[in-house]
């Protein structure tokens, strides 16, 4: 049989596709913008027919209606990371979160989360019979490896992106062919306040650093002050529009890069259509699964590597919760604590946790004495390298804890000082 022959062997309709999905299933759902929409939809529109399919998924960029309360008793979502659309179903009780480094997730589903099935999407196949995992390769590839049965959306608009994120036809199962334009993430706003803290994390990055980038207004920020710099390399877990930029204006070029010189290393992408057009064919893009990517050995690989990740709240220790609200999960560890430990392996390497220092219009400080009460520790004091605010710097690293408040306090908003001055100097015993 010939590869058009098997591949034509494996279309069905998506109606039919997700009869394969049975009450009780672990059903893992392609991350972010690699997530296939029109399947994921077909399948809730069928959840009358199932009971307890649990439902796997890191970042959501689809519509999620699985998570919807009408849903529960066919649905239930266990998530590695929550968007706008999860969250409330696991704070109202029909979801579950579940802690795990970024890189560890694939282990996970070759042990204790055997996957049932996988649903995909992929470029159609070249001339060999292989298909790109396109935008997401991360823990999409994995999930694929080690599920039973493999549901794949053929979707023509996928960029097909060049590294080791591809799957043979002859390795999936059920072939649904559907075109959609992948879901876009536009470029943020980005204020005055997060064009000053890009400013002082460009401070930061030198010449021929390997950068690591998350997604928001603040990476963005942190890009627009590198244009002056030379032989920037990138080995991120993602990647959007704004390293595209820096790359065609030659800033980027990968060319100092201990591992994989000359190319971007990235596990998925996130951004606008220019960001898919540009890594499709292009040898300059490496896709790789978050194993390999966010493994903090293979990170430390690369000297002079620099992460910049973001949190929600820091105490006068250097503690950092980047994930919840006390109690309340809001989004996922993710892969900072995978890059921040990736760094310090790193000869010359920094880790960088950007934020602005209030929030909610300037009311709260998100440098505190203390954590909210119930708030997960996502960085531990002793992983803490660089915390940057649009006040300034503090670098943390071999400081007293004495000197870790101090430092902290000097670049935490000026409104909220005197307090966190008044802690200091009560369990210090001395003067700030």
């Amino acid at each position: 049989m010939d590869l058009k022959q098997i591949y034509n062997s494996k279309v069905k309709n998506a109606d039919d596709a997700v009869k394969a999905i049975k009450s009780g299933n672990r059903v893992v759902i392609a991350h972010a913008v690699g997530e296939p929409v029109y399947v994921v939809d077909k399948m809730v529109e069928h959840h009358k027919d199932y009971k307890d399919v649990e439902i796997v998924q890191l970042v959501p960029m689809g519509h999620s209606l699985y998570a919807k309360e009408e849903m529960k008793e066919h649905f239930r979502l266990n998530a590695f990371f929550l968007g706008g659309n999860t969250r409330d179903a696991v704070f109202e009780g029909r979801g579950d979160f579940t802690p795990c480094f970024f890189y560890q997730i694939p282990q996970l589903f070759r042990s204790c989360l055997p996957i049932d099935v996988a649903l995909i999407t992929v470029s159609p196949p070249d001339e060999n019979g292989f298909c790109s995992f396109g935008t997401s390769c991360d823990y999409t590839k994995p999930a694929a490896e080690a599920a039973k049965i493999v549901i794949a959306q053929v979707n023509k608009k996928m960029p097909r992106t060049l590294g080791d994120g591809f799957i043979h036809i002859n390795d999936i199962d059920i072939i649904v062919e559907h075109d959609e334009q992948v879901p876009e993430l536009p470029n943020p706003k980005i204020t005055d306040v997060e064009m000053k803290i890009g400013e002082n994390c460009a401070k930061l990055i030198n010449d021929g650093d390997t950068l690591q980038l998350g997604i928001g207004a603040i990476p963005d920020a942190v890009l627009k002050f590198l244009t002056h710099k030379k032989d920037l390399g990138i080995h991120s877990e993602m990647i959007s529009d704004g390293v595209m930029d820096l790359y065609e204006k030659g800033v980027i070029t990968c060319k100092k890069k201990n591992l994989h010189k000359g190319k971007m290393v990235v596990a998925f992408l996130m951004g606008t259509q220019k960001l898919y057009e540009f890594v499709h064919d292009n040898p300059a893009i490496s896709m790789m699964d978050i194993e390999y990517v966010n493994n903090p050995i293979v990170i430390g690989q690369n000297d002079n590597m620099v992460s910049v990740n973001s949190a929600l709240q820091v105490d006068l220790m250097g503690q950092v919760c980047a994930e919840a609200m006390g109690l309340k999960q809001f989004s996922g560890i993710g892969g900072q604590v995978d890059f921040i430990r990736g760094a310090a392996f790193s000869k010359g390497g920094k880790s960088i946790l950007a934020f602005p220092s209030t929030a909610k219009k300037g009311t709260i400080s998100k440098i505190v004495p203390f954590l909210t009460e119930g708030s997960a520790v996502t960085t531990s004091r002793t992983d803490v390298d660089y915390i940057v605010t649009e006040h300034g710097i503090a670098h943390l690293k071999g400081q007293t804890l004495k000197e870790r408040a101090r430092r902290l306090i000097n670049i935490a908003d000026p409104n909220f000082r005197d307090g966190l001055i008044a802690e200091f100097e009560n369990r210090f015993k001395e003067n700030f």
